[in-house]
């Protein structure tokens, strides 16, 4: 037997994801150029990260409307997943951009070449400039999707990145420290693993439909046995459908053969407590009566 308590979701739009998308094609083709005529991989590396920005906001906004897509027969949850495909990709692709900018780095550490710093500066605070806006335009949905979360996360360190471009500008101009180019290519590397490596950890748990880190199995049956007398849950699953929905399932050991009624009433109370203490929003139980098997929380299928 399944409910579905309704929530009042913060709304997530596709302005601002539009927006950051013409803005990174912007900077990313900037700094591109830039990048070979100057001869900076630290603005290449910027330039890199700011095109895994453009896919990552792309992929955002496909996923963001697919989301919206109804159930249907084909696809009974809709799109719903397809957010945290998404994030689990994003994730990805700021740790392989990362892999590959360390291999250049130290490539280039050990020929260091004259670069035109006063372009590396002037392209690093246009980088600022677009990726600090761009992420300001998404970080109130990034606060409620895991989906905007991965490109507002793009967007933020890709802004830390030009931030370390520009330092290293001012210091080869100044002081002639070419070397730093290949230092802060390294730099930028180390932090986009250290940042995508959460989000890899926490899209790839959903996916895997792990029990969510906040929520205690063992707690949410102590509480709902306290209603189900001694009628018993057991053969438990509890998953993230998405960021937002939290599904939970159970059979239910009844020792009398309850009616259908009695085992409404039953299945009411357990929904009330599921979703007002646990915040679960959608769950299933199937009733049994005297059915020989093991009534583990946990069974292996």
């Amino acid at each position: 037997m399944a409910h579905d308590h309704s929530h009042h979701h913060h709304e997530v739009t596709d302005k601002g994801l539009s927006i950051s998308i013409v803005l990174n094609i912007g900077i990313t083709l900037a700094q591109i150029i830039g990048g070979f005529v100057s001869g900076s991989l630290a603005l290449i590396s910027d330039a890199l990260h700011n095109f895994s920005d453009v896919l990552s906001l792309v992929l955002s906004l496909i996923a963001h409307k697919l989301v919206k897509r109804k159930a249907s027969h084909s696809s009974t949850f809709g799109y719903k997943r397809a957010e945290l495909i998404v994030a689990f990709v994003n994730a990805a692709t700021l740790i392989i951009v990362a892999f590959f900018l360390i291999y250049e780095a130290i490539e280039r550490f050990s020929k260091p070449v004259i670069i035109s710093s006063g372009l590396v500066i002037w392209l690093s605070v246009l980088g600022i400039l677009f990726n600090g806006f761009s992420a300001l335009l998404i970080k109130k949905d990034a606060e409620h999707n895991i989906n905007m979360r991965s490109a507002y996360l793009h967007l933020f360190t890709d802004m830390i990145a030009s931030v370390a471009v520009l330092v290293g500008g001012i210091l080869m101009k100044y002081f002639g420290w070419f070397w730093v180019d290949s230092v802060i290519t390294f730099g930028i590397a180390i932090y986009l693993i250290f940042m995508g490596f959460g989000l890899l950890k926490s899209s790839t748990k959903m996916l895997m439909l792990f029990t969510p880190e906040n929520l205690d199995i063992n707690e949410i049956v102590e509480k709902l046995h306290s209603v189900t007398g001694n009628n018993k849950l057991y053969h438990i699953h509890l998953w993230h459908l998405n960021d937002n929905e939290l599904h939970f399932e159970a059979h239910l050991d009844c020792k009398d053969d309850i009616s259908i009624s009695q085992f409404n009433t039953l299945v009411n109370e357990i929904e009330e407590i599921l979703h007002h203490e646990f915040h679960i929003n959608h769950c299933t139980i199937q009733p049994e009566f005297d059915k020989k098997c093991v009534k583990d929380f946990i069974i292996q299928e």
